[in-house]
């Protein structure tokens, strides 16, 4: 007998990530992470496993956090990055492949991320921010008050890292043996992926140093010699840049970007540019569909291809371009899933991803270097899946307004035709997030505990053209709203047993917009729950740490420019014509969507007298949902089911 998915499986689900080949293709290294009740915190190790087959194995066996694991060019050593010792910012190490104890090479105060080997296996490249406030070395001025924050930048804060204005990102390098580590960049600027040229005397890099850094998203690449000295610019400060990496014979870096250094919603891809001054070029232009861009692209290793992820219609597959140009991009990888870590050996060019679906958590699968041979290694959730009963989504579409919109509905754990459910509608993030194929333990949770569970992925959302993603901009709760509701009536007439008088809708971020919004223009819903919401796009530009460029850019207006577009869209605006009764679930540590959104609508509401609850998260940002401590996670479940199930009465199935 199969049990219901419940909040707790939690604690018991691995979670596989960031799959490493080594360089002769014979191991993956990849991270495993579980979360701790007793701990109330993430636990993460590196394990390895033979890519011709066997039992993985774990590598590090850290206290906490083990992450990044880093194969040196000859294969005889793995770099991670772990915060294995006390009171201590996560630092690097280096460790023998076949086992070991490891050597600490850095002590670096604000901690360490993005190791990369130099090609000759001497030294690593690092990133870590430099400055802030230092604890006084002196007892008796310790616990005193901390001075004042002087602050000149329009960037100085950021969501889940706090105040950045006093201790920007810098590239480093250390020998791997140990020894003192040399800064390479400095002054006001965030510097990031840092990656060596093949002959290992540059290092590349990403940066905002131009002078309007401030007003929009732009980046450009920067090489600098290994051993130090002056930056030299390589792109146009065209937009924003993500991850470059140098081709294998080094006279060529590819990388994403997009020509638009305000917007969002646009396609990034895949770019390449080379080290002798021509402009760069783009090598995905007629696909209409953006990278991914949570990991790097990656070379083949002939140097002829391009790898990289994109997102589609809801799957998230690996495609792959002639590096020379003049071909379209071609499917290299497909499937009902999600991709999400890709890395290529230098040697034979095996290819090693991690991949998830709808009822499977991630895990690490192997192909050849021309995509033929696609094997799963792990099943490191096996156990697990086999005890629970899990609902699969059934994908449907349909159209409104010229656009193809998909959508998908779970059913109940237990379902019995005939039986009449209660269903939440889910609305993603961003809004240029998207919903697809990959596992979420949400959403089985609560089609374990009795509802449909329906969700699109309307006008807005990536994946679907950019024509479709910006067709969300300026027009917040017109187009958007109704894609929304359209798919709900259309997954009514579709599904029969969902209960339209049991009702309730959800999301967080900009879907908690959107239920904040919808409950203000419907009483189709007998319960909502709004998380992270933006409430009052106006207060929201000042008090957001990208709100003074994303709400211009999603708007099309400066507050001042056009005031009442900010007011007619937000939901704050309508708050009287609220009615459903609801639950604000905000971070006290949000940046991105300040508490002071939830405050916002919690006292309009209250003063009048409207059903409310306001629930505070302390010492969480804004994703507490799938960044929370374990205890805040286990608890924000509580709380929520508790409030559909006071106003939506589920029964629990019971699958077998």
């Amino acid at each position: 007998m199969r049990r219901a998915v419940i909040p707790q499986d939690l604690l018991g689900i691995r979670f596989v990530s960031d799959p490493q080949i080594s360089p002769d293709g014979r191991r993956v290294a990849f991270v495993v992470t579980t979360l701790s009740d007793e701990k109330d915190e993430y636990l993460s190790s590196v394990w390895v496993m033979d890519t011709a087959g066997g039992e993985p194995r774990p590598f590090t066996t850290g206290p906490r956090r083990d992450t990044a694991p880093r194969w040196s060019p000859d294969g005889m050593r793995l770099a991670f990055v772990s915060d294995r010792e006390a009171k201590t910012k996560a630092q690097l190490y280096v460790m023998p492949s076949d086992g070991g104890e490891p050597m600490r090479l850095t002590d670096m105060k604000n901690g360490v991320s993005g190791p990369v080997w130099s090609p000759d296996g001497t030294r690593l490249a690092f990133v870590s921010r430099v400055g802030g406030w230092q604890e006084p070395e002196r007892e008796e001025e310790r616990g005193k008050s901390r001075p004042a924050r002087v602050i000149t930048s329009l960037k100085y804060k950021f969501d889940g890292e706090g105040f950045t204005y006093d201790r920007r990102p810098h590239v480093f390098v250390i020998p791997a043996d140990g020894g003192q580590a040399r800064q390479l960049t400095d002054g006001d600027f965030p510097d990031a992926w840092p990656v060596w040229s093949p002959d290992g005397r540059l290092i590349a890099f990403a940066a905002e140093r131009h002078e309007t850094r401030d007003e929009d998203w732009a980046d450009d690449i920067y090489v600098v010699p290994a051993d130090g000295g002056d930056l030299h610019r390589l792109t146009e400060t065209a937009g924003p840049v993500w991850f470059p990496i140098f081709s294998p014979d080094g006279g060529s870096i590819a990388y994403f970007s997009s020509p638009y250094p305000k917007d969002d919603g646009r396609n990034a891809r895949v770019f390449s540019v080379s080290l002798n001054g021509d402009k760069p070029a783009c090598l995905t232009e007629d696909l209409d569909r953006p990278a991914w861009i949570v990991m790097p692209p990656a070379w083949s290793a002939d140097g002829e291809w391009i790898l990289f992820v994109i997102r589609d219609r809801g799957n998230h597959p690996i495609y792959r371009v002639r590096a020379k140009g003049g071909e379209s991009p071609a499917l290299f990888i497909a499937g009902d899933r999600t991709v999400t870590g890709l890395s290529v050996a230098r040697g034979g060019g095996r290819v090693a991803f991690t991949a998830t679906d709808s009822v499977s958590p991630a895990e690490v699968f192997v192909c050849n270097a021309d995509g033929t041979g696609e094997r799963q290694l792990t099943d490191l959730n096996r156990a697990w899946k086999a005890e629970v009963s899990l609902a699969t989504p059934e994908r449907f579409g349909y159209h409104r307004a010229g656009f193809e919109i998909d959508g998908w509905v779970m059913k109940p754990v237990g379902f019995h035709p005939g039986k009449r459910s209660p269903a939440l509608l889910w609305i993603h993030g961003g809004p240029h997030g998207e919903f697809g194929n990959y596992f979420s333990h949400e959403f089985q949770v609560y089609a374990g505990t009795g509802y449909a569970v329906i969700y699109t992925n309307p006008r807005g959302s990536q994946g679907y053209g950019e024509a479709f993603s910006r067709a969300v901009v300026g027009d917040w709760g017109g187009g958007d709203f109704a894609d929304i509701m359209a798919g709900l009536e259309e997954a009514l007439r579709r599904y029969p047993f969902i209960d339209a008088g049991r009702l309730g809708v959800i999301g967080i971020s900009y879907g908690g917009y959107m239920t904040s919004w919808a409950i203000g223009h419907t009483n189709r819903f007998k319960a909502a729950c709004s998380e992270a919401a933006i409430n009052n796009i106006h207060t929201q530009f000042g008090t957001s740490d990208i709100g003074h460029i994303w709400n211009v850019g999603e708007s099309g207006f400066l507050p001042w420019e056009n005031m009442q577009w900010y007011l007619d869209r937000s939901p704050l605006t309508y708050a009287k014509e609220i009615d459903t009764p609801l639950l604000i679930v905000h971070s006290e540590n949000d940046l991105r969507c300040p508490v002071e959104q939830g405050e916002q609508l919690f006292v309009v509401l209250k003063k009048l007298r409207k059903d409310v609850t306001f629930v505070r998260f302390p010492d969480e940002s804004h994703g507490l949902a799938v960044l929370g401590t374990p205890r805040h996670r286990l608890e924000r479940f509580r709380l929520i089911l508790e409030w559909f199930a006071k106003y939506l009465t589920p029964e629990p199935g019971a699958a077998s």
